[in-house]
């Protein structure tokens, strides 16, 4: 019985070639897991500032929204006439509709005294805005004009708001030269072209933007019937009204936003070539460790040969030792990397995360990494010949 045991247990060879000299061993792995959490920063970073710049895109309590085909980006917001927005309540499956003002003012620290650029929304107290509950409650307090609701999540640039709201103090500060007083707070969450929020009333936002031009708007919001299809209703709306104006399910209206951030900025290609210079720089440190490991065993693998092992099977070890040097580098990388998550999210208040997608990606590329470096190295081994061993 014993024999039949020993006779079916496989040597981990590829294993005691690697655990062999431990320091390099080391070097192995702090070199992949420098590669992954690179390779993790820097799409975390990519994704994290694409879901940012739809931080208030997600929030807005619409099934379509109506917007100018002069918009670019929730930063250079367009005008069109509101009087779009109320002809699409002909639509049969529309059930209720919102004007929506959209534009940055000069937000002023209550402390400091410094001004800061801030994203203002300027809605109808009694109209339906965001999914977020906090905002439906505390509506009606933006009835008396003067009076905003202040993002708690936004940066901390423009002055402890929030922590003297809830001591209970009044707290006043001017938005745009006009003064105004925070009548609540709300959790929305800075986005990657707003560091802050706030949401006041049509009309106290006409007062701060004296400019805008009466009947215009930069967002119209339509709730549709139940059981409606978004998709089959903004086509069919966009082909009734007028080409100044653009119909957007909601997912779409998300997506136009992220497409710019994509295609109009250099944004994504820093960070995907960010991640594809840590992907080069693991393949050459595995390629280093592992072709150094072939060539200084390369008069045992020879002897194994000479006893008659196929080079297959030899070949099969190394690409062992690929696999096993991407899984154990991989566990630190991402451990490293949930870490580092947090600390960004505390710091810059970006939601930054480990999504399962890269997660599992960054594990693809690291497993890819290795086991390509491996195949590298094979060639070494290949020029194995017994006749080194003498």
């Amino acid at each position: 019985m014993k024999w039949r045991f020993w006779q079916f247990r496989r040597v981990p060879l590829a294993w005691l070639l690697l655990s062999r000299q431990p320091v390099r061993l080391l070097i192995a792995l702090a070199g992949i897991s420098f590669a992954g959490i690179l390779m993790f920063m820097q799409l975390g970073f990519r994704d994290g500032l694409f879901d940012a710049s739809v931080t208030i895109h997600r929030l807005f309590k619409a099934d379509l929204v109506l917007m100018s085909p002069r918009s670019m980006s929730s930063i250079s917001m367009s005008g069109f006439p509101e009087r779009r927005l109320i002809q699409s309540i002909a639509d049969d499956a529309v059930e209720s509709i919102t004007p929506v003002h959209w534009n940055f003012v000069l937000w002023r620290n209550p402390e400091t005294r410094q001004t800061r650029s801030i994203l203002a929304l300027g809605f109808e107290p009694d109209d339906g805005l965001f999914i977020n509950p906090m905002v439906a409650e505390q509506s009606h307090l933006l009835r008396q004009k003067g009076r905003v609701l202040f993002d708690e999540l936004s940066r901390p640039e423009f002055g402890p708001v929030a922590e003297r709201f809830n001591a209970g103090d009044i707290v006043e500060t001017e938005v745009a030269g006009q003064r105004v007083r925070v009548a609540g707070l709300v959790r929305l969450g800075p986005s990657f072209g707003a560091d802050g929020n706030l949401i006041t009333s049509r009309e106290t936002f006409r007062s701060l933007l004296p400019n805008t031009p009466r009947g215009s708007i930069e967002l119209g919001l339509v709730r549709l019937m139940p059981g409606s299809d978004p998709e089959l209703v903004a086509k069919r709306m966009q082909g009734q009204l007028p080409g100044d104006v653009k119909v957007f399910t909601k997912e779409q209206f998300i997506e136009f936003e992220k497409d710019y951030w994509r295609s109009s900025t250099a944004i994504g290609f820093i960070f995907t070539l960010g991640a594809a210079m840590g992907f080069v720089v693991g393949c050459v440190i595995v390629y280093q460790i592992l072709y150094g490991d072939v060539s200084d065993h390369l008069p045992e693998y020879a002897t194994l040969m000479a006893m008659g092992y196929r080079l297959g099977d030899l070949l099969g070890v190394v690409a062992r030792e690929g696999l096993l040097l991407a899984i154990i580098g991989y566990v630190p990388a991402y451990a490293a990397g949930e870490g580092l998550y947090a600390l960004i999210r505390n710091s810059t208040k970006l939601p930054v995360s480990m999504a399962p997608e890269r997660a599992f990606l960054v594990f693809s590329m690291v497993l890819v990494m290795c086991l390509g470096s491996a195949m590298l190295a094979m060639r070494k081994l290949a020029e194995a010949d017994p006749a080194d061993i003498f």
